[in-house]
């Protein structure tokens, strides 16, 4: 499990709820969108980390 690639991951969920809330005050639903999409590559990357954490601990 990398720590450096969780931290990427929680910053792009930080910053696309960021981005998220920007499109929703301001009406700009691309904005919104985008946000919405960095908090999805967000878990992705989360559940990758998850996974590669369940297969370390079953080889050791």
């Amino acid at each position: 499990m990398s720590i450096e690639d969780r931290a990427k991951a929680t910053a792009k969920d930080v910053g696309g709820k960021v981005e998220e809330a920007v499109g929703d005050l301001t009406g700009n639903k691309e904005a919104k969108a985008k946000g919405k999409s960095k908090q999805a590559e967000a878990k992705i990357g989360h559940t990758v980390e998850d996974g590669k954490e369940g297969v370390k601990k079953a080889i050791d």
